[in-house]
């Protein structure tokens, strides 16, 4: 609710506002005149942050004096984030006026990798680009044309410009991130992730530190604290105390890769003091397939529920202290919290558990599990799959799937991988597997991000492997070195992208616009392209790529550009205004009638509000009825309770005979048993279970100072790669340290300060120690955020609020060293800050020294790192980083090893009720009778 000053400024329950009736023309005293009144004139213009993938609300000022971005705050009548933005979105501003920022298209002079670059123009990019992925797509090498995509920032453009060509080019940065959770939530709702309703639970579960960073983490962060002053607990299992932990109710530090059997040993509880949720179980899980699959076919629900008590009885409070390293009195204690919220306990994994263990898709698939215990799947104050509070809109037109398969993304040695095996990529095409013609990096930095970062060097210096590279970047980064042209591309005040999350129990949109071409429009300016009213000449993606098709079939011949032509003026290229313009008109429920009392078009509504609520109060959309128009034709199993048409279930039938909507699983309900991996040859863990990581104790040789890696927990002020262009993130957090704790320290000699030797299997990095009682003993911990560095001499670059000088050496074939030759300094430049900076270090670089390590179902990299951890040597500088390119092939096959490999069922090369990103042709699904 909100309420009308007498001043004119809205009040919110975050703070006053502007109202948006005043945006046009908002004028307030200047605070850096002060004593004097100076008034300032501005026009607020909404969009979305692209800091992370929350997309959070955010208002830009322009100045009406100068036309100059001048501040960006948070918008509180964003659904999700509410005008609450955590350090990231303000901090914006830093990067529109980043004095390093790159403003102009630059292509590569010399050698790959040799650092130069000159100034081109985008019509020379266009064309060079276009003739070349003609050719390409002419000759059907449909395989060759890859986008790379770190952040997306957007839902489902790409999709289609990829189509549009009619190649399988997709690749992602997600098997790095959240592949694993992913897959083990789909494995048993059919969703990929969850959406709690925090604000209203009585328990929240966090298999992350979610107060202060992950995904969707500030929107959600918000309700938990809600929750918590409404009176919920909050239990944080974490390996570090961190902010999170230190403000919850409990804080449990298991052995890294023991999650799951944490949350066996709970659901073990709630089954054995019979504190589930029978309805809820009876009504909307598969448990006849339960019983069929385990020799009881036609058996009732009490047998069933006796036997899944006989299945877990196994997982007793004792046997998870002794692998988990916790109390057996707490672990039950937690599970009889979690009982008492009933339907109103909200849980939480994405990456942290998941994404650092092998196995770890079972976190997520026994977190899933405990959910469905106790009924709170969907439930006020309960965990919504993510699919029910997304809302991705449907553009005008959709171009057929592709009818080729990549197994450049998706290898046939991982056929349930929820995406594509991105990391992998020059461990691919290395050892034979393919080439690449065209390769786009956009927002993405695969040498620092990801593992294994000089194998990628590697493969990127070699023409014959990586044709021509194009790094689409907002910012300089360590990969666009080794590109061919480097393309800038705007920030979150400098583009247009359509997004949604699932951040609570609703479904909302925000529109991403570039800001000061709206506010040319405003005053009456034509903008043909973005570029043209960007700083510089900084271009937007979803503008490039309907120019970059127009080149590469400027006759329409190949079939592309009818893709890119407007909806509103046939044969005519389509502007962006009419891209999103119809997605407003046609496909976004309620926003046509709001635009309308507001005398509006959608378009116009969006440009001035930025965001709109679509549906709120979203609950239990598995009970939704399903309309007869959509069972016709359909039969209905009253024994199976289950409506199919041609095999498929499409409803599921409640005790009442309704047809229910259910979940998009193969039976329509919560699977506790997995047909998939039996049939997919994992067998062995088609029921919910625990998997004993890569880095378990018993792969640990404490006598030789083996310790565990854990390299995923995030700083809530930075961005993986992108917050190196900002002065105020970067000013602070500027170090990772390593955490250890204060026996393991004692133990080596070492205090707060001193620098340690961190050796993996392919090489080692120096980095300083924190002594601190606030990581689990026998673990160490290092953000993966910093480490920035820019090779010395280099001609090009940036960045220097983050990133130091290095030598980055070959000192023989597979063998790299990194070595610094400079610190953070304070530097001239047109910011006045620049002089003032402080920091030194700049931290450490870690990802460097990871072999990949593909878990052998999900295919998720498992970056939690087997480790020694001894005393730098004399010779030994902060920051040296040693790697053996060769050791970490070696390592890749290993892995790939363990892999169980297509066909599956009916030849097929993935099952296809799974999804999978930019979907080819159904035929495509089947391995060649040949191989």
């Amino acid at each position: 609710m909100s309420t009308a000053s007498p001043d004119g400024m809205r009040v919110t329950p975050l703070e006053s506002f502007p109202p948006p009736e005043r945006w046009h023309d908002w004028r307030e005293l200047d605070a850096k005149a002060w004593p004097k009144r100076v008034e300032k004139r501005y026009t607020i213009v909404p969009t979305i942050c692209f800091n992370c993938e929350a997309a959070c609300g955010l208002t830009a000022y322009v100045d009406q004096a100068t036309g100059d971005v001048r501040k960006v705050e948070g918008n509180p009548y964003h659904p999700g984030s509410r005008g609450r933005n955590c350090a990231k979105g303000p901090a914006t501003i830093n990067q529109v006026h980043d004095p390093d920022r790159i403003l102009y298209p630059l292509r590569r002079v010399g050698p790959r990798g040799a650092g130069s670059f000159e100034r081109v123009t985008w019509d020379a990019v266009l064309d060079d680009l276009a003739g070349r992925m003609r050719k390409a797509i002419q000759d059907g090498r449909l395989t060759e044309i890859m986008y790379h995509v770190g952040r997306p920032g957007a839902d489902g453009y790409m999709d289609r410009v990829l189509q549009a060509w009619g190649v399988d080019g997709h690749n992602s940065h997600t098997n790095v991130c959240s592949a694993a959770a992913r897959l083990g939530y789909t494995m048993m709702v059919g969703h990929d992730r969850p959406s709690p309703d925090y604000a209203n639970a009585r328990f929240v579960l966090l298999i992350s530190a979610h107060l202060e960073t992950g995904h969707y983490f500030n929107p959600h962060a918000q309700r938990i604290q809600e929750a918590k002053m409404n009176g919920a607990k909050i239990c944080a299992v974490d390996v570090r105390l961190s902010n999170t932990a230190g403000l919850a109710d409990y804080w449990l530090a298991p052995r890294p890769g023991t999650e799951a059997m944490l949350l066996l040993t709970i659901a073990n509880v709630l089954l054995a003091e019979d504190l589930v949720d029978r309805t809820f179980l009876r009504r909307f899980t598969d448990w006849r397939g339960w019983l069929d699959a385990h020799g009881n076919g036609g058996a009732d629900f009490g047998t069933f529920l006796a036997q899944l008590r006989d299945h877990y009885a196994w997982a007793t409070p004792q046997r998870a202290a002794d692998e988990c390293g916790l109390d057996a009195d707490t672990i039950v204690t937690i599970a009889r919290e979690i009982a008492a919220a009933g339907s109103r306990f909200s849980s939480h994994v994405w990456r942290n558990a998941a994404s650092g263990n092998e196995g770890g898709w079972e976190v997520a698939r026994t977190l899933q599990l405990v959910t469905t215990l106790v009924g709170a799947v969907g439930t006020v104050g309960g965990t919504n799959p993510s699919g029910w509070n997304k809302f991705v809109a449907k553009p005008f037109a959709s171009p057929p799937p592709q009818q080729v398969w990549s197994e450049l993304l998706y290898p046939r040695e991982w056929p349930l991988a929820h995406h594509e095996l991105s990391f992998l990529l020059p461990h691919l095409l290395k050892t034979g597997r393919g080439r690449i013609d065209t390769y786009f990096t956009r927002v993405y930095n695969p040498v620092w991000t990801n593992p294994d970062g000089l194998l990628w060097i590697e493969a990127l210096r070699d023409e014959a492997l990586v044709g021509c590279h194009a790094a689409l970047t907002p910012t300089w980064n360590e990969t666009a070195r080794w590109a061919d042209y480097v393309l800038p591309m705007g920030v979150a005040t400098e583009r247009h992208d359509l997004m949604s999350q699932e951040t609570h129990a609703a479904q909302w949109i925000g529109f991403r616009q570039p800001v000061l071409r709206r506010y040319k429009e405003l005053r009456g300016e034509a903008v043909e392209w973005t570029w043209q009213a960007n700083p510089g000449e900084v271009w937007e993606e979803d503008e490039f790529w309907i120019a970059l098709s127009w080149r590469i079939d400027p006759d329409g011949s190949l079939g592309i550009r009818k893709w890119f032509e407007s909806p509103y003026r046939p044969g005519e290229r389509i502007t962006l205004d009419e891209y999103y313009g119809w997605i407003f008109e046609h496909s976004v429920p309620g926003l046509p009638e709001a635009a309308q009392s507001e005398g509006l078009t959608p378009l116009e509504y969006m440009k001035r509000h930025g965001c709109f609520e679509v549906r709120s109060g979203i609950y239990e959309s598995f009970r939704d009825p399903v309309p007869a128009a959509e069972l016709a034709g359909a039969e209905r199993d009253e024994a199976g309770a289950v409506v199919r048409r041609a095999g498929k279930v499409v409803a599921i039938l409640d005790e009442d005979g309704s047809a229910v909507r259910g979940f998009p699983t193969q039976s329509g309900r919560i699977e506790i048993h997995s047909r998939t991996l039996a049939e997919w040859k994992w067998p062995e863990f088609a029921d919910p279970g625990y998997i004993e990581s890569h880095v378990h104790e018993r792969q640990l040789d404490r006598s030789k100072g083996e310790m565990v890696l854990v390299s995923t927990f995030r700083l809530p002020t930075l961005i993986h790669t992108r917050s190196a262009n900002s002065k105020w993130l970067t000013e602070l957090s500027n170090t990772n340290p390593v955490w250890i704790h204060t026996s393991d320290a004692e133990r080596l000699g070492v205090h707060t300060g001193d620098l340690l030797r961190v050796t993996t299997a392919i090489g080692y990095y120096v980095n300083k120690a924190w002594v601190t009682e606030g990581v689990r003993p026998g673990v160490i911990a290092c953000s993966h955020h910093l480490g920035r560095f820019r090779q010395r001499g280099e001609a090009h670059g940036g960045n220097r609020w983050q990133q130091h000088e290095s030598d980055l050496t070959e000192v023989e074939p597979g063998t790299w060293r990194v070595r610094r030759t400079g610190s953070i300094a304070a530097f001239d430049s047109s910011d006045a800050d620049s002089r003032r900076v402080w920091w030194r270090e700049g931290g450490v670089h870690q990802n460097f020294t990871f072999p990949v390590q593909p878990d052998p179902v999900s295919g998720m990299h498992c970056w939690h790192q087997k480790v020694t951890v001894e005393k730098a040597q004399p010779a030994d500088a902060y920051g040296d980083t040693v790697v053996h390119t060769a050791r970490s092939l070696a390592i890749f096959e290993q892995w790939l090893r363990r892999a169980r490999p297509a066909p599956g069922p009916d030849g097929l090369r993935r099952p296809l009720h799974l999804k999978r990103v930019v979907r080819p042709a159904e035929a495509t699904f089947r391995l060649p009778t040949d191989g």
